[in-house]
């Protein structure tokens, strides 16, 4: 009994990390234009992916730590991600968001009506 209970616990732990999407992890954002930049924490939210500020560097304002940054992103295969939102703190605006993946740098884009902006961020872990 003892190892039937072991084997159901690692299926149930490789079907955890087998469900982890690529993207998740933290990433460091390119510096804004005071020089500080942000740690973002991406996760799977449900069915779809959601970052959260979790430390701002270098610009002395923290008060963005711990507020949502990305929500409602969908993985469409091949490291791409559209049809969520992303809030760009500097501004306090709300963008139409997608991203890309290529290895260690996930390229983030936002526009609202016809005008976008995008950073490539670098994986910390």
């Amino acid at each position: 009994m003892k190892t039937f209970l072991y084997a159901i616990a690692a299926l149930g732990l490789s079907a955890t990390v087998a469900s982890a999407d690529p993207v998740t992890g933290t990433w460091k954002t390119q510096p804004g234009e005071t020089g500080g930049y942000a740690h973002v924490n991406i996760t799977t939210c449900g069915d779809t992916i959601c970052g959260t500020i979790q430390k701002v560097v270098g610009n002395g304002n923290s008060s963005s730590e711990g507020k949502r940054i990305i929500w409602n992103m969908k993985a469409d295969g091949g490291g791409k991600y559209s049809g969520g939102k992303i809030w760009a703190p500097d501004n306090d605006k709300t963008y139409n968001s997608r991203m890309t993946l290529k290895g260690n740098t996930l390229e983030v884009k936002g526009c609202v009506l016809g005008l976008c902006r995008g950073q490539n961020w670098t994986r910390i872990n």
